[in-house]
């Protein structure tokens, strides 16, 4: 999803700067400059532009177990992951967002927070505290910064490469939705840069929910 968004962003001629745990890894791409960031990091160490027009926070995990089976320590894994890395890069990319006068924070959730889904305990707990971020900071940094969040239901992505590694598991996946198909890492970098331009000027707090409707229909 970091990807497709970045290459969509380019096209679009933006200048981006990835942090990512590798950037070996990652293909040249043009205006895209590459630094080194881990979630884990208790002191993140990034150099940010001195002006920031746009900020999206990808990290997330998969971590799905029944309840009896979590431990302290994957509830903290989660929100060490998905909330508190967010916490510390937004800290970190304040001042720049500030400078800008109209930027536009992304951060993600997922349709698990929504719609009570088995197994997912933890990584629900977890963005869910996200959910709950994204709408205070929308409301604290108005009208200078927007911030919205992303729940996307199951996306064809290597974070969810374990889920759909069979064809059953795909079909079953893919029937769990209204629309009968997973997600697509292309549409939500579509979402992204929307939420990112001046299309989306007017929104600010809300949660959108590219999820094949799993998250509002019950299909009969």
């Amino acid at each position: 999803m970091g990807n497709a968004t970045v290459r969509a962003l380019s096209e679009q001629g933006c200048r981006i700067l990835c942090a990512c745990r590798d950037p070996q890894s990652m293909p040249e791409i043009p205006n895209v400059t590459v630094a080194r960031f881990d979630a884990a990091d208790s002191e993140p160490a990034l150099e940010l532009p001195d002006t920031l027009h746009g900020f999206v926070y990808f990290p997330g995990t998969i971590n799905l177990k029944p309840f009896h089976r979590l431990t302290d320590e994957d509830f903290l894994e989660d929100l060490q992951v998905n909330l508190l890395g967010a916490i510390r890069l937004l800290r970190l990319a304040l001042p720049a967002l500030r400078k800008c006068g109209s930027a536009s924070v992304v951060l993600f959730s997922t349709v698990a927070v929504k719609t009570g889904l088995p197994f997912h305990a933890s990584i629900a707990s977890a963005k869910g505290a996200v959910e709950g971020l994204a709408r205070s900071l929308a409301a604290e940094w108005a009208p200078a910064i927007r911030v919205n969040c992303i729940a996307p239901s199951l996306t064809d992505t290597p974070l969810a490469a374990d889920l759909l590694s069979a064809d059953k598991k795909r079909e079953a996946a893919a029937g769990r939705h209204p629309l009968n198909r997973i997600g697509d890492p292309e549409e939500n970098a579509r979402l992204l840069a929307f939420l990112l331009g001046d299309e989306s000027g007017f929104m600010t707090g809300q949660v959108l929910r590219p999820d094949g409707g799993l998250s509002a229909l019950r299909p009969l």
